[in-house]
């Protein structure tokens, strides 16, 4: 099979599409034949040399794909060749094929084709495990998130606004703010002109967001504690404004708030297979019932990878980037 190797990290140009082998479902996996791919900042991170694959997981990037079950591995069930599928990964989407654990597997959802359905798996997951099964979003509470365009804010926004959250979203344009108005967004910050504190106090009446769900990490650590409501949560989920920032112990204390941070790639197969199953259950309904969709900005060859990670380092997307097998 082909998939993109990393031979030496550096810039989009270090991802190469090389023959490599195929790979083999172990016990408990299955092998699926990649429709498409999906591009992810972790890819990236990857591409570069600061985020390597867990033990075990192919070397390849990738961190979520669809396509259709070729093999099953010993011990799979409930689960038939030819079955359309998007799936969770560790690693190995950039590829024509990958073994996956049948716990991380998702069906594409009624009404979608199989294509589309690999902007799901990674965004599903990150933001039903942070800000529902972490930070127990509730309705009539206010919810913000940064970078409200993206992959992952796309699929917040409507996730919110399904259970009747109050959403605010921050986003560098005037252009990427009317999309996430279209998607439901209630509060339009922009964040090269507008303080999002002030925003956030202005548009609650001083209360602040109850759920803050961040991908800047060290830059916007202060300000999110300052943009707490009390018994507010703030989820951070990305470090693309830092790794260290000081914490106001003080203020945090005195709004009785709540700090998480996690990642998915890492963590055991017993805990995404959790949060696998919750996004089948809570949020594929509201898939097939029209009121979540996917936000797809373009599609790609998988040969190409390089150019699409050029379009997610300039900010230049809304939603997904996908790259496509077939």
């Amino acid at each position: 099979m082909y998939a993109i190797t990393i031979p030496e990290p550096g810039g989009p140009e270090a991802l190469v599409w090389a023959e490599v082998p195929d790979p083999e479902p172990g016990e408990g996996e299955v092998l699926i034949e990649v429709a498409t791919s999906a591009v992810n900042r972790a890819d990236i991170m990857q591409r570069q040399g600061f985020y390597d694959p867990p033990p075990g997981a192919s070397p390849y990037p990738g961190l979520e794909c669809s396509g259709r079950i070729a093999e099953l591995g010993p011990g799979v069930s409930g689960w038939a060749v030819g079955d359309e599928v998007c799936a969770l990964l560790s690693g190995g989407g950039y590829a024509e094929k990958v073994a996956v654990p049948a716990g991380q597997l998702l069906p594409v959802p009624a009404g979608l084709e199989v294509r589309q359905a690999a902007a799901l798996p990674e965004v599903t997951c990150t933001v039903w495990s942070n800000v529902f099964m972490i930070a127990h979003l509730r309705p009539g509470e206010t919810f913000l998130v940064h970078g409200g365009s993206s992959g992952i804010g796309t699929m917040a926004i409507q996730l919110a606004k399904a259970v009747g959250a109050r959403v605010a979203v921050t986003a560098g344009t005037q252009e990427k703010l009317d999309y996430c108005a279209g998607l439901g967004a209630d509060i339009l910050i922009n964040y090269r002109e507008q303080d999002f504190v002030e925003e956030i106090k202005r548009a609650t009446d001083g209360a602040g967001a109850d759920v803050i769900l961040d991908n800047m990490g060290a830059k916007y650590l202060d300000r999110n504690v300052q943009a707490l409501a009390v018994n507010g949560r703030l989820a951070i989920i990305g470090m693309q404004g830092g790794v260290k920032g000081e914490l106001n112990i003080g203020l945090l204390l005195g709004k009785r708030g709540a700090i998480s941070a996690t990642s998915l790639r890492a963590r055991p197969l017993g805990e995404k297979a959790t949060i696998v199953a919750a996004v089948r259950e809570h949020v594929w309904p509201l898939i097939e019932g029209g009121h979540v969709r996917p936000v797809v900005d373009r599609e790609l060859p998988m040969s190409e990878a390089a150019q699409a990670h050029q379009v997610l380092e300039e900010s230049g997307h809304v939603g997904k980037v996908l790259l496509v097998t077939e």
